[in-house]
């Protein structure tokens, strides 16, 4: 009997370009070797350059989806996403809780790459008071882990999201200025850092892609500090064969091999 392929949950915002949000969580997933499933958040109006508007789905519908969804497959581990609104937030967490003791990944979206805002001050609350306290792991770049905590040093805003109940914080530098880009892992272990050559382009998708790889890695049982590894040196490596698209941001090429984490034990 071939064996149970293991599922990853994604909630995400759809991204009509295709560079970021639930098509990039899809397109991860599938790298790492794992079956993503989705479920839009929100529809977006964007293209490379901005973020123009966003559209949330109703809660109602939403919860709809996803409790048929998770009544019928063992979801592994959930990716969370851009959400649109305090009530889409609610709404997540409620799945989550139906779908229990899985890892949880939280991306904070709260802007655009061209700047534009896409998290209320309402989603904000509901986002540290609920959903924070449920995540394994939450991946925040520094301004939006700046944003969350109120603060404007990386060690006082993991601790601020650490005493929340966050499990771990990967804190992304890619927003910070110099050579090198820094990313700083936080957690009961203390902090561990880890640096890439900065790339020249700015791209389109590279929190998504992240996210959701490490979403993959933990939901194939891999330990977080094997799983941030593996999605980071993933992310950077679809960043390095980035293309452009439009006339913004570049968009990571996520569809290269070589990157299973995930390997079927039964017959082919």
């Amino acid at each position: 009997m071939r064996s149970r392929r293991p599922t990853v949950l994604c909630l995400s915002g759809h991204d009509p370009t295709g560079g970021a949000g639930l098509q990039a969580d899809i397109e991860s997933v599938r790298a790492m070797g794992l079956h993503p499933v989705g479920l839009i958040t929100a529809l977006t109006v964007q293209d490379t350059v901005n973020v123009h508007g966003v559209f949330p789905q109703r809660p109602e519908d939403f919860l709809l989806q996803g409790q048929k969804l998770v009544a019928d497959l063992d979801v592994a581990a959930i990716k969370i996403g851009l959400l649109g609104s305090a009530e889409i937030a609610r709404a997540v967490m409620e799945l989550i809780v139906l779908v229990g003791p899985v890892p949880v990944v939280l991306d904070p979206i709260l802007a655009a790459g061209g700047g534009g805002d896409l998290a209320s001050d309402g989603l904000l609350k509901v986002m540290l008071e609920s959903l924070v306290p449920l995540a394994t792991i939450m991946t925040p770049n520094i301004p939006e882990a700046y944003r969350l905590t109120g603060q404007t040093h990386m060690e006082v805003s993991a601790a601020h999201l650490l005493g929340r109940g966050a499990g771990h914080v990967l804190i992304t530098g890619t927003h910070a200025e110099g050579g090198d880009v820094i990313n700083r892992w936080y957690g009961p272990h203390g902090v561990l850092e880890r640096s890439w050559p900065r790339l020249p382009q700015a791209y389109h998708g590279s929190g998504c892609t992240l996210s959701a790889a490490l979403a993959a890695g933990l939901a194939a049982g891999l330990s977080m500090g094997d799983a941030i590894e593996r999605a980071e040196t993933y992310t950077y490596a679809s960043l390095k064969k980035a293309y452009p698209l439009g006339h913004g941001q570049w968009c990571p090429d996520r569809t290269q091999a070589g990157w299973c984490v995930w390997f079927d034990s039964g017959d082919s």
